[in-house]
């Protein structure tokens, strides 16, 4: 059941017209500011709105109403509504500002690059945008994908970064429900961020020179050593001259 009145600022119109009720009382029971009200009274706020009857409407009854006006300290209640009971309300898009909506092209390509496991209706509820343009974005067919670069949403201000993280948890849990094998990066990807600057590094091999590990500079097998000395000159053949006859005809002479 809610706790104020539908339309709740044309309520109070009504009530500011018809009954002798207080400012307090008015703004208590429709969820405003007693200033608001006030103003109301005095015609510089919901210039124009046309009031709303809640006792013709269902939502207060005439007894409430007559009590509220003999004793200003009792606070009006709604009517109870048994069809209400239990009811969510519907939630829509998230509403941007107008001064924000050029930056969600930019936080979306974010979302997509680095969070690709994201659904799009999750995208959509953080930065509140549609799936078509989300689509366009994701396929990069968007009619200004050539100069939008890729922009955190919470450092734009679109969302909380505890929505992130919940959106990117979610995300987590669904993909260890499929059974999907995931890389370390994309294990990153699926934590939060306070999660993923904590987790260690681990040290890896380059693929530029797998295969290569067990290589070590020292150390080798006992016939490796032995071929090898083999190959080499011996130290004597190098600086020891043999004696020829060359030689003795020479000293002949």
């Amino acid at each position: 059941m809610a706790d104020k009145p539908l339309m709740s600022k044309a309520t109070a119109v009504w009530l500011v017209d018809n009954t002798t009720l207080s400012f307090k009382q008015i703004a208590d029971f429709c969820g405003m500011h007693e200033l608001e009200v006030q103003g109301i009274a005095d015609g510089d706020v919901a210039t124009g709105v046309k009031g709303f009857d809640p006792v013709a409407n269902n939502q207060l009854t005439q007894e409430e109403l007559d009590k509220a006006e003999k004793d200003p300290t009792h606070k009006l209640r709604l009517k109870f509504n048994p069809a209400a009971v239990g009811e969510e309300k519907r939630r829509g898009p998230r509403y941007t500002p107008l001064s924000k909506r050029q930056d969600r092209p930019n936080a979306i390509l974010w979302l997509v690059k680095f969070h690709p496991e994201l659904a799009d209706a999750q995208i959509s509820k953080l930065v509140g945008t549609t799936k078509p343009t989300i689509q366009s974005i994701r396929e990069r067919t968007h009619w200004n994908i050539s100069n939008m670069e890729p922009i955190d949403p919470v450092a734009l201000g679109l969302c909380k970064q505890s929505e992130l993280d919940a959106a990117v948890a979610k995300a987590a849990e669904k993909k260890a429900r499929e059974g999907g094998v995931m890389s370390d990066d994309e294990r990153r990807k699926l934590v939060s961020t306070e999660q993923s600057l904590s987790m260690d590094s681990e040290s890896k091999i380059p693929t530029a020179i797998s295969g290569l590990e067990t290589f070590t500079l020292g150390g080798s097998n006992d016939d490796d050593e032995d071929e090898r000395e083999k190959a080499l000159p011996d130290a004597d053949s190098l600086f020891n001259l043999p004696d020829s006859k060359d030689d003795e005809d020479e000293d002949d002479r």
